[in-house]
């Protein structure tokens, strides 16, 4: 985080990220003095509601962010930042995205949480598009344009208007990670009971384990220990909004609806009372940890690693052995899973896993046969691209192996 005082007292002069939120009404034009060094600028957090055609004196700018601000309209000045590829102004208020407004080299938009109704048809004519996040809007319709997004690789329309399914993006070549949950043309119209309903006073949380857009997971112990769940437990309390992903009742009912399966998280309870959701689950054991790691401003839509990071050929195997019978579990319960990644994999030292974080899940039974066709297609097509990453860190010495050949093979 930087100052409006370092800025204006010119102590950040040649920096590449400026971040500054402090309950600014206006765009500081000290900004512009950063033009000959500046490549991602982050307003979020502030009350802005525009910004000055002066912003394209800042030629070296990729990525903006400018979330929770008062925004009612994408500001046209985007559009003509050269060099901008990344545009992220999640809830805000905004209302209309002029087709002027998206920069030419756009390759990923967060408009998360506003008051769109429509958007230009223009959003299909950016061939550059890889991420799209719309949720939480009013959407009643896409541009029939998104067809020609060639590169459209994650989309996230869940808890939008939209009244029939979007086939424009069903057929997309590269289209592997996709929410489409809360909107009236995928209402589940399901009240699973899978499991059990509890009052929340019946367990006491303890340690934050993790948090992510749509909850914080905890561990917990009973008030009054049930004799037929274990001592410890996990308890995720959902965020009681929409998320980047879509809404949080959605998710609940998608882990119940998904069931047992040995390499999932088990759910055991549900609270459901006034403006208190959570999901009652398996404690993880402490030795299994992540996979991967969540992609970067550069990767877009693919996963990264830690820094030298490798894995032997009989862990991947195993890997994607148990992953692909993941997959067959989740299609055959009809929910796809719309994240399917590294990041949201846990391991342990045998190359067992437990997969998870269903945030962006959604059940698929409600369409037709050659939709749901196309939603698996989709899906297996994050599944190939999670064995490809996997590949990639490979043990050098096995990459020539008759194995890696192999299991190099199931990329589709």
């Amino acid at each position: 985080m930087h100052t409006l005082s370092q800025l204006k007292s010119g102590k950040l002069r040649g920096i590449k990220r400026l971040k500054l939120s402090e309950n600014l009404s206006s765009f500081p034009l000290e900004i512009l003095s950063l033009a000959d060094s500046l490549e991602i600028l982050d307003l979020s957090d502030n009350q802005l509601t525009s910004l000055p055609k002066t912003l394209i004196k800042l030629t070296k700018l990729q990525i903006i962010f400018a979330s929770n601000n008062r925004f009612r309209v994408l500001p046209e000045v985007l559009g003509r930042c050269e060099n901008l590829e990344m545009v992220g102004f999640k809830s805000n208020q905004i209302e209309q995205v002029p087709a002027n407004s998206l920069p030419k080299n756009l390759r990923w938009l967060i408009l998360t949480d506003n008051c769109l109704e429509t958007l230009p048809d223009a959003l299909g004519e950016r061939p550059k598009l890889q991420k799209l996040a719309l949720a939480g809007n009013r959407l009643i319709k896409l541009p029939l344009t998104l067809a020609q997004s060639s590169n459209l690789e994650l989309v996230r329309i869940s808890a939008n208007n939209l009244t029939e399914c979007p086939e424009q993006l069903l057929r997309l070549p590269k289209l592997a990670w996709f929410a489409f949950s809360g909107n009236p043309f995928s209402l589940a119209n399901l009240n699973i009971a899978s499991v059990p309903s509890l009052p929340s006073a019946s367990f006491t949380l303890q340690k934050v384990l993790g948090q992510g857009a749509s909850g914080v997971i905890s561990s917990a112990t009973w008030t009054n220990s049930p004799s037929v769940f274990p001592d410890n437990v996990a308890v995720k309390v959902f965020k009681g909004k929409v998320t980047s992903d879509g809404y949080p009742e959605d998710e609940l009912q998608v882990c119940l609806k998904v069931g047992d399966h040995q390499n999932l998280v088990r759910s055991l309870a549900q609270v459901n009372e006034e403006g208190y959701l959570a999901l009652i689950m398996n404690l993880i054991p402490a030795n299994f940890k992540n996979l991967g790691l969540p992609p970067s401003f550069k990767s877009c839509t693919r996963d990264t690693f830690p820094a030298g990071f490798t894995l032997s050929m009989s862990q991947i195997d195993k890997i994607v052995l148990q992953m692909e019978d993941v997959f067959e579990h989740l299609h055959a319960n009809q929910v796809s899973h719309g994240d399917l990644y590294a990041h949201n994999t846990l391991f342990d030292e045998n190359a067992n896993i437990i997969f998870g974080d269903f945030g962006a899940a959604t059940m698929y039974h409600m369409l037709t046969d050659e939709q749901q066709a196309l939603i698996q297609k989709i899906e297996r097509r994050a599944l190939s691209c999670l064995i490809e990453d996997l590949l990639s860190i490979c043990h050098k010495q096995e990459q020539n192996s008759p194995q890696f050949k192999i299991i190099q093979q199931k990329i589709h």
